[in-house]
């Protein structure tokens, strides 16, 4: 990946990502973010509801936008300033996310970007909609594009976290009792 400076990008440039969208990536969102309402993790409540099933954080799919920023357009090295969201329809395990952004309006001097910022599923229904504003590196930033590996949830201070975090619910579940 090569990021791309404001000179390099005008109206109209767009860039996207597709990925699908499993189970296990919305169970490791929700503990990474600590977000706990049952529509996202428990199917007995979410039947009660109007999706009838589970569905993922919409700040889950946003992170998707984030994504296609710092790996694309305008790559490694920007900086996410502002972002509008607006979540249009569910997202659930099993969809095929479109994460696409363009690009609306350059503002060389201030070194700006504005983007419209784009979610479709797997039937080409929007998901979400909204707008950022971004900052590109004033200068080419490359990086080697690599997925996180087994080994790095070996790290020390990842274990001292995951311990911690087994601590910690074993002394709420004591407490609670």
């Amino acid at each position: 990946m090569i990021g791309k400076t404001i000179a390099e990008i005008s109206p109209g440039d767009s860039a996207e990502l597709v990925r699908r969208v499993e189970t296990d990536d919305i169970a490791s969102f929700i503990d990474a973010v600590g977000d706990l309402n049952p529509i996202h993790s428990d199917p007995a409540y979410a039947a009660t509801t109007s999706f009838k099933e589970p569905i993922a954080p919409g700040i889950f799919t946003a992170g998707l936008i984030s994504a296609v920023i710092g790996t694309r357009l305008p790559g490694p090295g920007a900086i996410y300033l502002t972002q509008s969201l607006q979540f249009v329809k569910p997202v659930r395990a099993g969809d095929t996310i479109t994460a696409r952004v363009n690009v609306l309006e350059v503002i060389r001097e201030r070194n700006r970007v504005r983007l419209q910022t784009l979610c479709v599923n797997q039937r080409d229904e929007e998901v979400l909609l909204g707008e950022a504003w971004v900052m590109p590196s004033r200068a080419h930033v490359t990086y080697e594009e690599r997925r996180p590996s087994a080994s790095l949830a070996l790290h020390p201070w990842a274990l001292a976290a995951q311990a911690m975090r087994l601590w910690a619910a074993m002394v709420t579940s004591a407490v609670r009792r």
